[in-house]
């Protein structure tokens, strides 16, 4: 399932630099693509609770 997410986050440009790097630069580029997916998630995900919060009341 790991493998997955990881391929599915990658643009074909992404891809393909990963795969010139090495096993460990491809690692660090997944994580950072991680990352920067995980920020905007959260902030719509914690928008997306109050709204339903406020409309629940």
């Amino acid at each position: 399932m790991n493998n997955l997410i990881t391929i599915l986050l990658q643009c074909s440009i992404c891809t393909k630099t990963a795969t010139q790097l090495g096993e460990d630069a491809a690692r660090g580029l997944n994580g950072g693509i991680l990352y920067l997916a995980a920020a905007p998630l959260i902030i719509v995900g914690y928008i997306g609770y109050r709204w339903w919060k406020n409309n629940n009341e």
